[in-house]
């Protein structure tokens, strides 16, 4: 059988259990699709014996009537995620030959889950950025092209090696991060899906730090039902991680009705910033009249302080990315600068930093430590948790009027190039997360569908915000948005 890489979970999930498929064919026919996809640098380190050991375990597994959703599926893990014995580098250089000797929690998940794992993918270095640029390995590539044209497109960030994975058919699924839109902004750019479950609904531990208020893993998959199956698979209570809830998993995938009649959807009028392109406005007006259409009730909506929004991320996550990345030091593990005769250990720290680092981690560093010191703390740190607590507030006010979910538009544009934003002022790279970090500061579950295509047949996204807890009911509603929607669009194979 040929193609075996084009399946979706759900897909695969049947023919292993119908015995139409081995784990092993479908390991074989992504490892071969990822042989031939080298241009767009979406994976990093290839673990192929893993992944043939693994899916051999999971046949073993399947024949004894192992009926685990995720049981033989082959899968991309971000390297944000630490797996044991395989490199970890969160995409940086300080990190060069660091192979943890322990998994995470999610990927420990998966592959208790009997998931296979295919390799680590590219990301954007510690998880900072909009656009898979700023990584050691060196750009991903977005499997998308506008129309005839050849220019390279951005697979957007941090999880840009997970979403271009996905939309080209290199794996079933992979695991992405998310601290302020870096499983959805990329999700939109590629044509996939991409849901943020909750804070604490995922365990952090053994995924690298970059903000920790804020980041959480979750899943990108080709569609909200492949989404459900592998959401439900990675969560789960961790008592190695103080953030993680102890709360029952529920079945998501069992919890995909379509049924949203009655449902009161939120549409906040702060969203409509200025100079968002028409092809957005209509898209948006179009997933409003397809959840009308479905049942669901319209309600406008107003989240008064979602302008504060963007400042006070990028106060709270570079002061808590400041606090974290201490301790890369070069004593302990990965790169260690070589030094001159008569330097010292403040010298060493210095130059192991200066060159393990790229530019846009030093950036966000020196911002977080300037807001933390003394003489700012209170102006700036203090001042964004404040706002933080606003905007959360925010939400809670809305979902108590009866809002059951809140539709927005996923980012403010298609993909653009790779390189376009590289003489802009960072601020204008910032704004990509416009739609998305107000999620992250709230706590909340947002997910990404794609919904149709631009005028130059680029993917563009929505974007659902639930209750908090609420992944099933989330998830159920962007089924009946990925059914209306109807999008089936591929990209054109150009690798």
């Amino acid at each position: 059988m040929t193609d075996l890489n084009t399946l979706t979970i759900a897909e695969a999930c049947d023919k292993l259990r119908a015995g139409e498929v081995t784990s092993s064919e479908l390991t074989e026919a992504c490892l071969t699709a990822i042989e031939g996809a080298g241009a767009l640098n979406a994976f990093v380190h290839n673990t192929p014996e893993i992944a043939r050991e693994q899916a051999k375990l999971a046949d073993a597994r399947l024949q004894k009537g192992d009926d685990a959703p995720m049981c033989g599926i082959p899968l991309g893990i971000k390297d944000l995620f630490c797996t044991k014995g395989v490199p970890s580098q969160a995409a940086s250089g300080i990190l060069k030959g660091f192979k943890p000797e322990y998994e995470s929690t999610v990927t420990q998940n998966l592959f208790d889950a009997g998931a296979v794992m295919l390799g680590k993918l590219n990301m954007d270095e510690f998880a900072m950025g909009s656009s898979n640029e700023t990584s050691v390995y060196g750009n991903a590539v977005n499997p998308w092209r506008r129309g005839n044209d050849e220019t390279a497109l951005t697979p957007g960030g941090s999880s840009g090696g997970s979403a271009s994975a996905v939309s080209a058919d290199l794996c079933l699924a992979a695991t992405g991060t998310d601290t302020g839109g870096s499983i959805r902004q990329p999700a939109a750019f590629t044509g996939i899906t991409g849901i943020k479950p909750t804070y604490g609904r995922c365990s952090r531990w053994g995924i690298v730090a970059f903000a920790s208020s804020l980041d959480q893993a979750g899943p990108m998959t080709k569609s909200v039902r492949d989404a459900a199956i592998m959401l439900g698979a990675m969560c789960g209570h961790d008592p190695k991680d103080s953030t993680s809830a102890d709360l029952a998993v529920p079945d998501f995938e069992a919890m995909l009705t379509g049924d949203i009649k009655g449902k009161v959807i939120g549409i906040p009028k702060e969203y409509r910033m200025e100079g968002m392109p028409e092809e957005i406005e209509k898209l948006w007006a179009d997933g409003t009249a397809m959840l009308k259409d479905a049942g669901a009730e319209i309600r406008d909506i107003s989240l008064p302080h979602t302008k504060y929004a963007l400042p006070a991320y990028y106060v709270i996550a570079p002061a808590e990315a400041s606090s974290n990345l201490a301790r890369y030091d070069g004593v302990r593990y990965g790169h260690r600068a070589k030094l001159d005769q008569g330097d010292g250990i403040t010298e060493m720290y210095e130059k192991t930093r200066a060159e393990g680092f790229g530019h846009e981690v030093q950036r966000r560093v020196m911002v977080g430590t300037y807001v933390l010191s003394a003489g700012f703390y209170d102006a700036y740190y203090n001042k964004a948790r404040k706002v933080r607590t606003l905007i959360k507030k925010d939400f809670e006010d809305v979902f108590a009027e009866g809002i059951d979910a809140i539709l927005t538009p996923a980012t403010p544009s298609a993909a653009f190039g790779l390189g376009e934003m590289a003489e802009a002022d960072p601020v204008s790279m910032y704004l990509n997360d416009v739609f998305t970090v107000t999620v992250n500061l709230a706590g909340l579950p947002g997910i990404a569908v794609p919904a149709g295509l631009d005028r130059q047949g680029l993917p563009l996204g929505l974007q659902l915000i639930g209750r908090p807890w609420e992944e099933g009911d989330l998830l159920n509603t962007a089924y009946a948005l990925e059914q209306a929607a109807g999008y089936v669009a591929k990209p054109a194979k150009w690798w």
